[in-house]
This record gives C-alpha cells, structure tokens and sequence, in this order.
C-alpha cells in the first residue's frame, strides 16, 4: 500500500492526527497492533484539553463526547498534602451555578480509546488496520516502508507520525530518545468498587502522602460505584529506595487511618497493574527526517499532574497541521519538521517548564503543608490554583519564588 501520511498507534495521539487530518480531506493509514476495544493500564482522568481538541476538530465530536455514558463527568481536584490538610480545586470558580457542560471526565481507557476509533470508522479518509504490529522501518530516498516482520504488510508512506505509546520502538531506535529514570515515573493502578468518601461532585483526588513523596496516591470515581486507585513516583526515587510500588500501595490502603476507613468495605475489581510514563521534564528533539512523535511516544506527559491524554491530542493534532504544510509544500525534510517542535513547545513547553518546577516542590513536604494551610484561607491562591490546569499564565506564578513570598506576606 501506499499514503502520503502513516500513523503508527490508534491511541489517543494517533487517533486525533488521522481525525485532524480527515477534516482536513487528506487521507491517511493508521496501523495498531491492538484490537479495538483494548485495555490499557492509566489513571484514566481527561481533563478540559481532551475536549477543547475534539470540539476544536468537529463540534459533533465533542457533543458526542459530552453525551457517552461510559464517562463520569469531573468538576475539579482534590489536593491532600502530607499534613492531611485538604483543598478543593474546581475546574471553574462557581461552576455550581451551571452544570450543564463538564469539561473534566473520567472513564476507563478502554472505553474512551475504543470512542476515538469509532469516530476513525465515521471517517472514510481513514483506513485503520487493527491486530497489525509495524516492526521494521526503512527510510528511503522517496520516503518510509513500514512492515510487520515477516514482510506480509508493507506500507510506503512519505511520512509516519508515531503514535504508539512509551515503549516505542521507533522513538527508541530511530530516534534515539531513550528512557531515563530521572525523567520517567513508575506507576501503578488498580479498579476498586465501594470507596466511601468520595466527592460529591466527582473530584479526583490526589494524595501526597509523606511515605509516597516525591509521589502521590490518587483516587479518581469512575461510574457504576467504581474508582480508579493508583500511584505514580519517579523511577529513580523508586529504585534507589527499592520501592514496591504495588505493597505500598496495598498496605497503605490496609493501614493508612484515613484510607483504611475508607477502603473498609471496598472490594479490588480486576488485578494491579504497572506501567511508566515518559515525561516531558526535559526537552526533547521530536522529528526527524520524514517523521514526527506523538504523546507518549514523545515523551509528553505532564510531570506534576500525570496528564498524558490531553498533551497527546494536542500534539496528534499539531501533527496532522505540519504533514499538511509538508504535503502542500512536498517537503518533508528534517528541516522542513522544525515548525512541529516549535509549535508542540510553545504551546505545551511553559505548561511542562512549570509542571516540572512544582514536582521539584513536592520533595519538600512542610512547602506543600504550608501551601495548603494558605490555600485553605487565601483566595488568590485558591483562585490560581483553581485555573492551573488550563490557564498557562497564571499557572506560571507557582513556580516563581516571589509567589510564595507575596503570599507569605499577604501582598
């Protein structure tokens, strides 16, 4: 087969590219090794990016979104520092008033991903191949041939935009990015049903508890009375510490006095499971000759918050605009591709820049003790906090050290 435009990974990332790419009228193939619909191990939270996206693409898409019963509409985040002072964050100052349009979900991966690939079959600009691996990659002068490793599926594509998750072959072999402990967060989730607790209003919660620290546990609700449970620490904190992410876990939940009351009733649905995520704490080159990196295949995810799906789908879209300059110019060139890492970090790269500041903060439990304590009685700080999660700018002043001064001083 021959395309102008191969995707590599029908996940979030992958997904919105051939979708950006549809609206646009230019067809693409998009290969996954997986069968749709398919498990994959996440917190499973979409904040406000996942939605201003799709609609951003096709207003139905998001309305589609908005109306799927496999979600559970989320109206903000529960912090919970070391000193078990709490603060409530909601998405919108005084979103009590109007209910009617969540822009934060939970659902499980298996479902949302499951959503992005009926929305790829809408779309006959798009030929998706499920069960299919894409093992080896030839560059040539004329462009990529894509195979499984038996040679019986080729695809000849000008250019492959990777979209096929951390442990990318191509972004490991190709283009050289490799993993780094310092950089990447081990973590783990489990499904439990019969939490007691829980928001009202379906916050998720994150809980940065002194024996997780640099980490954290988070409890996010998911519908039918369930809830994903899970924690994420950096790898080298880990490993140095020789953590068992899993019995941390496990005997927080049995001992912790405030979890445990909490999970007195609560039943595990399914199994524990691990996985890693590539953060975007260090800049990255993220194209190369006829290529770009998607997601998490591009080491994208947020390093304070997690968030990894929303990162994804922006940068799955900026794709698909730069392999539509690179068609219409039919130059696609390392240099040419520049455009695409300029753009993916002037958008995403203050967020990531302030993001990897406030994990710094999170090594020091008496500044998140003391944050907190503020926040409960400080309005501005609970304002600007209440938009950290979609307003750059103002997310800006938690990482600057005359923040806390001012606040300190009630300036």
């Amino acid at each position: 087969m021959e395309t102008k435009v191969c995707i590599i990974g029908a996940g979030p990332g992958g997904a919105c590219a051939a979708l950006q790419l549809a609206q646009m009228g230019i067809p693409s193939i998009v290969v996954d090794k997986a069968v749709f619909p398919r498990d994959k191990v996440c917190g499973d939270g979409l904040s406000g990016k996942v939605l201003t996206i799709l609609e951003r693409i096709d207003k139905d898409m998001g309305k589609r979104l908005q109306q799927a019963v496999f979600k559970m509409d989320s109206w903000g985040v529960k912090f919970v520092a070391p000193n078990r002072i709490g603060m409530d964050i909601p998405y919108a100052p005084n979103y009590q008033e109007d209910m009617s349009n969540p822009r934060g979900f939970v659902c499980k991966r298996i479902d949302f991903d499951n959503f992005l690939v009926d929305e790829m079959k809408r779309r006959p600009e798009i030929t998706l191949y499920e069960g299919t691996s894409i093992d080896k990659y030839e560059l040539l002068s004329d462009g990529y041939l894509l195979s499984n490793n038996s040679g019986t599926f080729q695809v000849k594509t000008q250019l492959v935009i990777v979209a096929n998750g951390a442990h990318s072959s191509f972004t490991k072999d190709v283009a050289g990015i490799k993993m780094e402990p310092e950089h990447y967060v081990a973590g783990i989730r489990a499904y439990y049903k019969g939490i007691t607790g829980l928001h009202k209003d379906n916050f998720i919660e994150l809980h940065f508890l002194k024996e997780m620290l640099p980490g954290y546990l988070w409890i996010f609700p998911l519908p039918n009375g369930e809830a994903n449970v899970g924690v994420g620490m950096l790898s080298n904190n880990a490993r140095n510490n020789k953590i068992n992410l899993k019995k941390l876990m496990v005997d927080t939940l049995a001992a912790d006095p405030v979890m445990k009351e909490r999970f007195a009733n609560a039943e595990l649905v399914g199994s524990i499971d691990g996985y890693g995520l590539p953060l975007g704490s260090k800049k990255r080159k993220l194209h190369g000759e006829r290529y770009m990196l998607v997601g998490d295949a591009g080491y994208l995810i947020d390093p304070f918050t997690g968030e990894g799906i929303g990162n994804a789908l922006y940068s799955g879209r900026i794709a698909a605009q730069k392999a539509a300059a690179a068609i219409a110019a039919n130059d696609f060139s390392d240099k040419f591709l520049d455009a695409y890492d300029e753009d993916v970090y002037r958008i995403l790269g203050p967020e990531l820049q302030v993001s990897t500041k406030l994990q710094k903060l999170i090594k020091y439990p008496w500044l998140f003790n003391w944050l907190m304590k503020m926040g409960s009685r400080n309005k501005q700080l609970q304002e600007l906090m209440s938009c950290m999660f979609h307003e750059v700018d103002l997310r800006k002043k938690l990482g600057k050290p005359m923040f806390y001064v001012k606040l300190l001083f009630n300036r």
